[in-house]
């Protein structure tokens, strides 16, 4: 019976935080944003403030959703975040990882699907923060070079999606490509769920028996200057580099590292 009452308080927890995102994003879309447009002229310190607006309410976001029981996480490797022009590479079993990686990155920028830069939830924030989205077609590769070289943490899924829970993983080659074009070593970070939570194709109020705890690990940095220098183009290059993400990704953290 314990179970079923804290499961069930889990629920309105997660719907609650839900509604508390939401309505974020429609004050920083029809308040903080327009206050940045009247009072910063400078585009620039303009988008950097977005960000660290974006930065503290998601850090915010993730305390709420720790407070009120939603979930638990612990971070390895955080002063491995601690830097800047990252290329953050991670793998995507939640809905809630990039809110995650947010939280815990100043200076970030993530590409977002077009979809979401409509949605009157999520397009404040967007376009605030001038985060990248993927309409951009052969320009995306670019648009990630100049986020990187002005010196913004870049967070890509290299999955595109989120991780189902059944079935092959297989990793897209555009993060490789941005990675090897602008010869920038790769900062994977793997996260991990003890239980199963806002999967893909599963709505938010199928929540767990039992609260899920998230482990996030930022790993060694991978250098792609190697596989550069022996693949005879940047295209086997890029290959290469995805195969081996995709074994730092979705390898389980050791034992020793907890």
């Amino acid at each position: 019976m314990g179970e079923w009452v804290n499961r069930g308080w889990r629920v309105l927890a997660t719907g609650l935080c839900f509604a508390v995102f939401g309505l974020g994003g429609l004050v920083v879309r029809c308040v903080v944003y327009p206050a940045l447009l009247l009072g910063v002229r400078q585009p620039g310190r303009r988008q950097h403030l977005s960000q660290a607006v974006i930065h503290h309410s998601f850090r915010w976001f993730v305390a709420l959703m720790r407070c009120v029981g939603v979930l638990s996480y612990e971070v390895r490797g955080m002063e491995r975040l601690q830097r800047r022009g990252l290329l953050i590479l991670a793998n995507h079993p939640s809905l809630i990882d990039v809110v995650f990686l947010i939280s815990f990155v100043r200076h970030a920028d993530c590409i977002v699907k077009a979809a979401l830069a409509r949605n009157p939830f999520t397009r404040g924030p967007i376009t605030a923060a001038g985060f990248i989205t993927n309409s951009g077609g052969s320009e995306l590769l670019d648009d990630c070079l100049h986020s990187l070289q002005a010196g913004n943490n870049l967070i890509i899924f290299p999955e595109g999606t989120r991780t189902p829970l059944q079935g092959r993983v297989r990793l897209q080659r555009g993060a490789a490509h941005v990675a090897v074009k602008g010869r920038i070593a790769i900062t994977p970070v793997h996260i991990h769920s003890s239980l199963p939570m806002l999967t893909k194709g599963t709505p938010w109020w199928q929540v767990p028996l039992r609260k899920p705890h998230f482990t996030i690990e930022v790993r060694e940095d991978i250098a792609v200057a190697p596989f550069c220098e022996t693949a005879p183009s940047e295209v086997l290059a890029a290959r290469q580099v995805t195969e081996h993400l995709s074994e730092q990704l979705f390898r389980e953290p050791s034992r020793a590292s907890a």
